[in-house]
């Protein structure tokens, strides 16, 4: 199963960090959030990646086709002109970046990964936010639920717009920003069935969250995991010094590969 991650956005509220980068490849402790994404989906069994960029897309691409000799130990003997390579760090991944246009909103990018996905269920997510989410049994969830679509839902209090969901975990509405108690969110780490790409019409200015989403939910088409554990996006410095905070002091609980935050 493809994982599909949606990385072209400009990250505005993190302009420090983005004026020569684009948002997914902000680091936290000297990785991208993009590599702590793919890391969690990795540790699941998940390796074949889609990424759909945009914004500085080139030096998305530039990260991972110099991967191998980033994170490798390596001499260069310039008197004899040769490189020799003593330990290569690398991972199991197959990475397709495919470059969906600079001001594409979420829907458009998504739809025009079509080809590359094919007719096959697949894992969605945002490429600027983190979570210990349970990747199996979201899944599971998905498969049980019958439906087209499993979004990740999260709790969250006053930032973002809120879901109405049902007993059955039917997601049925979504809410502006809500006052008060804390609401269920949308956190990404979604679960696609191929008709989804039915759902979201051609065009650049398509937001996934707005008609695919909202009329997925009209005709009871979104499913809802509900996940208690940590999730944390990234948008703004404030995010990003907490996160990597988490992370220089072995507390990062999205580090499922890592021995002190592996699952239970």
């Amino acid at each position: 199963m493809k994982v599909v991650i949606l990385a072209g956005g400009l990250g505005t509220r993190l302009s420090e960090e983005t004026e020569l980068k684009p948002k997914p490849m902000v680091e936290i402790g000297g990785k991208p959030i993009l590599w702590h994404i793919m890391k969690i989906y990795s540790y699941y069994g998940f390796n074949d990646f889609v990424i759909l960029t945009g914004y500085k897309s080139h030096v998305i691409k530039e990260y991972f086709i110099n991967y191998y000799n980033r994170y490798s130990d390596i001499t260069v003997d310039m008197a004899n002109n040769t490189v020799e390579v003593h330990k290569t760090r690398n991972e199991p991944w197959k990475v397709t970046m495919l470059y969906t246009g600079q001001d594409t909103q979420t829907g458009g990018r998504i739809k025009r990964a079509k080809e590359y996905i094919g007719n096959e269920r697949f894992l969605l997510t945002y490429g600027d936010g983190v979570a210990n989410v349970d990747i199996n049994k979201l899944i599971k969830c998905h498969e049980d639920s019958k439906k087209l679509v499993t979004m990740t839902a999260v709790q969250l209090s006053g930032r973002f717009g809120a879901l109405v969901i049902k007993d059955d975990n039917l997601i049925t509405s979504f809410m502006e920003k809500p006052k008060g108690e804390e609401s269920w969110i949308n956190g990404g780490f979604f679960v696609c069935e191929p008709a989804v790409f039915d759902y979201i019409p051609d065009g650049d200015d398509v937001i996934f969250e707005r008609f695919p989403l909202e009329n997925l939910s009209k005709d009871h088409q979104l499913n809802a995991y509900k996940h208690s554990g940590f999730w944390q996006p990234m948008d703004t410095l404030r995010d990003k010094n907490e996160l990597t905070h988490l992370w220089q002091t072995d507390k990062a609980p999205w580090a499922i590969w890592l021995d002190y935050a592996k699952p239970e």
